[in-house]
């Protein structure tokens, strides 16, 4: 309930803020950073030093390369390596209409001084962008998206090959051209009980279809219609993925392991009246979460605890999550 308050309230922010700036009559009110290389533009080069790592693992769900003619096929440039590595060394992954790719780091991200990761495109021109949302997650279940805006017109549709202007842009993936990244700060996401700002493990990109059509239409925070370049039934559809760059990063390492009983013994599959127990005997385990098949969760269990009962586990397949500092496993039984 608590989380829920505090989207509605996000959303109240941004809303007066969007009103405000329709209603003032000042030209250039509230506009954002500029093209890289422009006096105020927070675009991030490449061969920054700020950049302490990248992205190692990326998985790619395509979109369409036109949503509204479905027929058309998905993207298909690119493949979930183009998105690993230093931008410009291993290519660029399309997503589509609507495409999304999920990436995961060799240690978790963390909430700094200031900007905390970039995210790189491959645009060939200042004005040229696609765009895309940015979420976070801790877990890999629940993701956060950071607030964003879009000022740009919405009365004429960006046609395929149509400009943006990125001084209309924030909190958007693909505001910059290749080579430079655009940044993003946890600071700008509000508190969540279920976010962990010093333990981010995925960065999650959704692309904009950028139409004005309501069927297809993505909005911004303030729920104005995001106008993109549309359609574009190329190979290269939609968002163009090129890397992530980490700014700020845990210094120790994390074990991830999946389907993993390292911390768990007992029966499996798990019948009424039995029980699961828990080995924390190094202290590493900090939360303990259950989802059912569908990745619902059921229930939260203190990291403190010994063991876990069959009935608080759900029927069928189910999964429970270990979390800490260094730890970030995931057990898989049945329950019957």
């Amino acid at each position: 309930m608590i989380d829920m308050i505090k989207m509605i309230l996000d959303k109240i922010k941004y809303l007066a803020f969007a009103l405000s700036f329709l209603f003032s009559g000042v030209k250039g009110f509230s506009q954002y950073a500029p093209a890289a290389g422009k006096l105020g533009s927070s675009a991030l080069y490449k061969d920054s030093s700020i950049f302490v790592n990248w992205a190692k693992q990326c998985t790619i769900y395509r979109g369409w390369k036109n949503i509204a003619q479905k027929d058309s096929g998905f993207a298909t440039v690119g493949d979930s390596t183009s998105a690993t590595g230093k931008a410009g060394e291993n290519g660029v992954v399309s997503l589509g209409d609507s495409g999304i790719a999920i990436c995961q780091f060799y240690k978790p991200l963390l909430n700094g001084n200031g900007w905390d990761f970039a995210i790189f495109e491959n645009t060939f021109d200042d004005r040229y962008l696609e765009l895309a949302f940015v979420e976070v997650s801790s877990d890999g279940w629940r993701y956060f998206r950071f607030p964003c805006h879009s000022l740009t017109d919405t009365l004429n549709q960006t046609g395929a090959f149509g400009y943006t202007e990125p001084e209309n842009i924030n909190n958007l993936a693909g505001k910059y051209r290749a080579g430079y990244g655009t940044p993003f700060d946890f600071n700008d996401i509000l508190d969540y009980k279920d976010l962990d700002k010093n333990n981010i493990r995925y960065v999650k990109i959704v692309d904009v279809v950028g139409s004005l059509n309501s069927k297809f239409a993505a909005f911004d925070t303030a729920m104005r219609k995001i106008n993109d370049p549309w359609p574009t039934p190329f190979a290269s559809s939609g968002f163009d993925l090129d890397a992530i760059g980490v700014i700020h990063e845990q210094k120790t390492s994390v074990t991830i392991s999946i389907n993993s009983n390292q911390f768990i013994k007992g029966p499996n599959p798990i019948k009424a009246f039995q029980k699961l127990n828990i080995d924390n005997s190094e202290n590493k385990i900090s939360s303990i979460e259950i989802f059912d098949a569908v990745g619902k969760s059921n229930k939260l269990v203190s990291g403190e605890s010994s063991e876990i009962e069959a009935n608080d586990l759900p029927f069928g397949f189910f999964f429970i999550h270990f979390s800490g500092p260094t730890v970030n496993s995931i057990y898989k039984g049945l329950k019957l």
